[in-house]
């Protein structure tokens, strides 16, 4: 099961994904976030990961410009789009596209797959303004069959208490985890970075 660690603000928490058996490291640009990092900080943390992490950056509803040059400064492997951003928005962005949705009990799984198939879809719990990072669970039958259809992250929520249930549900291609494991804030806490880690491998067992 790939491991996505998001709203990584600090070198020793990077470190530590990394460590533990982290596939991806998720940087949000969103200046809305509490988890906001800057490009300068972001790249040197990007800088000192092993060639087979991707780092991820985060933003929503910001100009395709900006996306595509923070890609570049910083050294994405892939963009994660949460906002509003369109289908055709997605299909302009060079390399690798995460696309958030914002799951209600009302969403109509077969409306997901107008998305791009080339986009990887990422399952969050519907938040209007914070755009993520709420710890709100999503409905986990609907995401099971969104993820029967296509490849898929499951966020929202997620927690070393839960993620070995959510997995056995869901069945996702890989699970995105951020508020879970934090002392606060865009601080991660180590104990529960390892409990979280080690409930993946008894999901792997």
């Amino acid at each position: 099961m790939r491991v996505k660690v998001c709203g990584i603000t600090r070198r020793e928490d990077a470190q530590l994904a990394v460590e533990l058996g982290a596939s991806a490291i998720g940087f949000i640009f969103w200046t809305g976030s509490p988890r906001c990092i800057d490009r300068d900080r972001a790249k040197a943390i990007v800088d000192e990961l092993p060639l087979f992490v991707t780092p991820v950056g985060v933003f929503v509803d910001q100009p395709q410009e900006y996306v595509e040059e923070t890609a570049t400064v910083v050294g994405l492997g892939a963009v994660q789009l949460h906002g509003s951003e369109t289908p055709a928005y997605c299909l302009g962005i060079r390399g690798r596209v995460i696309r958030a949705i914002g799951l209600t009990d009302s969403t109509d799984p077969a409306s997901i797959q107008a998305w791009p198939a080339d986009v990887t879809l990422l399952l969050d719990a519907h938040d209007r303004e914070k755009h993520g990072g709420t710890g709100q669970t999503v409905n986990w039958p609907l995401a099971a069959r969104v993820a029967a259809m296509r490849r898929t992250i499951l966020s929202g929520g997620l927690r070393p208490e839960n993620v070995r249930a959510a997995v056995d549900a869901v069945r996702p291609y890989a699970v995105d985890v951020s508020s879970g494991i934090e002392v606060r804030l865009g601080v991660k806490d180590p104990e529960r970075m390892h409990a979280f880690f080690q409930a993946i491998e008894r999901v792997k067992a």
